[in-house]
């Protein structure tokens, strides 16, 4: 056969290889749209402009709907401007289309405090939050919504700038002790120190009654979404970029990346509150501490993080305890309140934790007890995170999902891999409904994979339900990258593999994610409760790599090509 002819032969090999490949296990090549939710405001889109309604009714493995993990798409950030308009709504309406129709189960968004109440005290303004929700609505997108007491800025990926209320700073510019603080005094006003929860400085408000009129408007305003079913999970943002942290890294206090980040707990509240502490517990004489380096340190390098370090002293352990309750406390409180705003609403509340995995494989684990998280070889650090958020019925979301140790630096200890198997491990034993994300945007094949592997550790399971499986996922973000061609395409079929190649599925209750009306919160724990939660298990098995493989089928056939030409030459 002459090499043209070949070569054309192979090319049709090609694409029937690419054809069986796009039809999954299922068999079947036709991709079926989703059912509309009912509607909840004035339609944005006329009837030529819907998606397109169903040619067949979708078909499903219902033993294999139980490995069906849905996929969510974060929105950019900056999708409603910071003069509260919902600017260039036709690509916004093209890009969720193209979500839909990926077979993305829905998107989240980030609902800013600083936008909604810019004017003053109690002047809520949702209307742009309302045209997003009601094209997503029309889109047939499931919605997530994030409330970011938080600024937008200084954090990885942020692209955008939207503060914290202008009447909120105000108040900061007469007692600046509101914000996080440093030992140097550097303030942060990325967030509210938790300092000031119970504080009634806001005009007579506490920071808690801030964020609880907030949810409680937010729930008022949006209500005919909700009982829709477009909203069905309520992220409560506790930290910075929304997570239940303490501001030990950011870059606008020069951080760089592995820097062990430093304590924020240096304005006056929380200073009178670890003094209170402390004299209560027989120390009058302990202080905060003084010798844990600064920003870009390294562990060794500092007396309470180094070799035989203050950690590990009475005093350390104190401090350290004391520390992390205060923030387990914080967001316990606030998604108390949360429960409170949507008690009878079908949502689930869930909370943000971060993948802080650089130095986790030090002994210290410097940058996460920094962060609050107090988590060392002899004691788990998030186990009483997820206690915590067990009483509210709340999702544990965590980060990281596509990293893996390979790709850190090794002289900076990361650990990603092992900290995102203790950490979902923990959960899961906890009996709290686990979801995740990843940290970076990622466009490939490995990043795709290790986060299907840690969606379903032990594997698909085809007689039901798997052992262990994440309720949820979050890609970050939606962008003009991911829509590209090549990058698409290789999401799509992540998506598909979350899915575990079923159809997409709009009826939450066939893969067992049926939303009941949101319960009050069980009793508050007990600090015995706690503490007990502090005891190290091993983390689950895991697999050492997915079952449920995302190829890069272009990369691949074109290595392909290349061998057999070699032949020819």
């Amino acid at each position: 056969m002459p090499l043209i002819d070949r070569v054309e032969s192979l090319q049709g090999v090609i694409r029937k290889v690419k054809r069986i490949a796009a039809m999954g296990q299922t068999g079947r090549s036709n991709y079926v749209d989703v059912t509309k939710f009912p509607k909840a405001g004035t339609s944005k889109l006329s009837a030529d402009e819907m998606p397109e309604a169903p040619t067949a009714p979708s078909t499903y493995n219902e033993k294999m709907l139980a490995n069906y993990v849905p996929v969510y798409v974060m929105l950019p950030l900056g999708v409603i401007s910071n003069d509260n308009v919902f600017e260039d709504q036709p690509k916004m309406e093209k890009q969720l289309k193209e979500l839909r129709a990926a077979g993305v189960d829905g998107v989240m968004v980030d609902v800013w405090w600083g936008i909604v109440e810019s004017k003053g005290p109690k002047q809520y303004d949702w209307s742009a939050y309302r045209s997003l929700f009601a094209l997503v609505q029309e889109c047939g997108l499931k919605l997530q919504a994030i409330m970011s007491f938080h600024r937008c800025g200084g954090n990885v990926g942020d692209e955008v700038t939207i503060p914290l209320p202008q009447w909120v700073l105000d108040i900061g510019e007469t007692d600046p002790d509101i914000f996080y603080t440093n030992r140097k005094g550097n303030r942060n006003k990325e967030y509210l120190t938790i300092g000031v929860d119970n504080q009634p400085l806001f005009d007579g408000r506490t920071a808690v009654q801030l964020y609880s009129d907030y949810m409680k408007s937010f729930r008022e305003h949006m209500s005919d979404f909700i009982e829709a079913g477009l909203i069905i999970d309520i992220e409560v943002g506790l930290g910075p970029a929304g997570e239940l942290r303490y501001p030990s890294y950011t870059g606008t206090q020069g951080w760089v990346f592995p820097g062990i980040g430093e304590f924020q707990c240096y304005d006056k509240y929380l200073e009178a509150e670890f003094k209170e502490a402390a004299t209560g517990a027989g120390h009058p004489e302990w202080g905060l501490p003084d010798n844990a380096g600064e920003y870009n340190d390294t562990p060794g390098s500092t007396e309470f993080f180094g070799l035989n370090g203050t950690y590990m002293t009475e005093k350390g352990k104190f401090f350290l305890t004391w520390y992390s309750n205060k923030l387990i406390n914080h967001g316990d409180e606030i998604l108390d309140e949360a429960n409170r705003a949507f008690l009878g609403c079908k949502v689930k509340l869930a909370a943000k934790v971060a993948g802080i995995h650089w130095w986790y494989k030090s002994p210290s684990h410097a940058a996460e007890l920094t962060s609050g998280y107090y988590n060392l070889k002899d004691r788990d650090g998030y186990k009483p995170i997820a206690r915590m958020l067990s009483r509210h019925y709340a999702i544990f979301n965590f980060t990281c999902l596509e990293m893996r140790d390979s790709e850190q630096r090794a002289d900076a200890k990361c650990g990603p891999q092992e900290l995102v198997q203790q950490v979902l491990s923990g959960g899961w034993r906890e009996e709290v409904e686990v979801a995740g994300e990843n940290a970076l945007s990622r466009y490939d094949s490995n990043g795709y994979n290790q986060m299907l592997l840690n969606a379903r550790p032990s594997g698909i399971s085809r007689e039901g339900l798997p052992k262990q499986i994440m309720y949820g996922v979050t890609y970050l973000r939606l962008s003009d990258e991911l829509l590209k061609d090549k990058n698409f395409k290789i999401f799509k079929t992540f998506v598909k593999k979350m899915h575990a190649d079923q159809d997409y599925c709009a009826d939450l209750g066939m893969y067992n994610h049926q939303i009941g009306p949101l319960e009050r919160s069980k009793p508050k724990l007990v600090m015995e409760d706690l503490l007990e939660a502090t005891k190290p298990m091993e983390p689950f098995p895991w697999g050492e790599e997915t079952d449920m493989k995302v190829d890069d089928f272009d990369g691949v056939l074109a290595n392909l090509i290349r061998n057999l030409f070699s032949l020819f030459k």
